[in-house]
């Protein structure tokens, strides 16, 4: 006898859908409705051409996705669950198109909110919450990597100008950015600039040859002798609290961003499952395909519930970035297993476009390495557990 219709939701089984409000709930559903109409579409082909699909810009700010989050300025103000919302169902199109918003809400606009004067928030964030600016965030360096503490880009004030010269690698956006918020070391410790587009001596070259987020664009940024009014510094703050900080609101982003990734990955191969037939059977119907896709249901389940728990401390003034690393490396390793092994299962159709699974899974090669690698965030907590560093 076939046993009874669930009625838990397969992406839902904890039902975190109905621990939202309703203005919550309303956000998700707009984005969802974006995506499935005006991303998917296009997001198999962007990839393949290797392009960012800059034409849905003006229609993530007309939603008021970007800079989502912050008060005043054109913005939103929408609390920190609803952006997670934004990121889980925008990465569900594609981690390129998640990327892209992530950088220019947590990585551009948050800084200048931040740490700006109020001439820089009037003249910026409402432009760049229209989609009229776009910026990219200029920390990582070459030889950097993981200790952006041994930063070789410096800042020297020249009458009332910086010079600043110096180097960044993997930019999300560089390239067709307006502006770039830029550390750079100065005599008085680490200092935020904001780089306008046509500087002399500024370059942006788009990186090629990508396989991976291969619908995001991915640039290095050159500095020579690059000049730069006094009143582009970030004034509020000095040292690496500023880029740190910063990486926390994006890192924030990227726990439930993930989410999406596996959640479309589950969803294609559970209707591949039910359909594809091998020796007289749905594989759906085998104890090992199920084992397996129970598996995946169980790490999604718990990165819902960790990133909507992280959410909710966020929006009470709680979180710290300890709890954001936990989430960022429980999440991205959940994604890039489940993306993996949907790969796998689809058997010799996992490696066709046709499928999301290839897609999502070399896009989250990056997202597991960016903002933090996964061994960074072990050693974050484990800091935390002993109280002993171990950088």
């Amino acid at each position: 006898m076939p046993a009874p219709a669930s009625t838990l939701n397969p992406l839902d089984l904890y039902g975190v859908r109905a621990m939202l409000s309703e203005d919550e709930q309303m956000v998700q559903d707009s984005v969802a409705r974006l995506v499935d109409a005006e991303v998917l579409p296009i997001i198999r082909r962007c990839f393949e051409e290797h392009r960012f699909p800059k034409e849905l810009v003006p229609q993530l700010a007309a939603l008021g996705l970007l800079g989502s989050s912050l008060e005043g300025y054109g913005c939103a103000g929408l609390n920190a669950v609803s952006y997670g919302l934004i990121c889980q169902e925008l990465e569900r199109g594609d981690s390129g198109i998640r990327s892209f918003v992530s950088v220019q809400s947590s990585l551009c606009m948050y800084p200048i909110y931040a740490f700006g004067s109020e001439a820089q928030k009037e003249k910026y964030l409402p432009r760049m919450a229209r989609g009229e600016l776009i910026g990219c965030f200029g920390l990582t360096e070459p030889h950097g990597g993981s200790d952006p503490s041994n930063m070789k880009t410096h800042a020297k004030q020249v009458g009332s100008d910086w010079v600043i010269n110096g180097a960044k690698m993997w930019i999300t956006n560089g390239a067709i950015a307006d502006l770039a918020i830029v550390w750079a070391q100065t005599a008085d410790g680490i200092r935020g600039f904001i780089v306008e587009k046509g500087r002399k001596g500024f370059t942006a070259p788009e990186i090629e040859n990508k396989f991976s987020l291969r619908a995001s664009v991915t640039s290095a940024l050159f500095f020579d002798h690059v000049t730069v009014p006094q009143e582009n510094m970030l004034p509020a703050v000095v040292g690496l609290k500023g880029p740190l900080s910063c990486l926390t609101q994006a890192r924030y982003g990227i726990t439930w961003g993930v989410i999406g990734a596996a959640q479309a990955c589950l969803a294609e191969l559970l209707d591949y499952t039910k359909t594809r037939v091998l020796f007289g059977r749905p594989l759906a119907q085998t104890q090992a395909v199920q084992l397996r896709l129970a598996d995946m249901a169980r790490r999604i389940t718990t990165a819902q519930l960790l990133s909507l728990q992280l959410g909710r401390l966020k929006d009470q003034g709680a979180m710290t970035p300890a709890h954001v690393s936990l989430a960022k490396w429980n999440n991205c390793r959940m994604a890039l297993d489940v993306a993996r092994d949907c790969r796998d299962l689809l058997g010799g159709a996992g490696i066709s476009a046709e499928f999301s699974p290839i897609r999502h899974m070399l896009n989250l090669e990056s997202v597991i390495t960016y903002e933090g690698t996964e061994t960074i965030h072990e050693l974050t907590i484990g800091r935390e557990l002993t109280g002993l560093s171990a950088f």
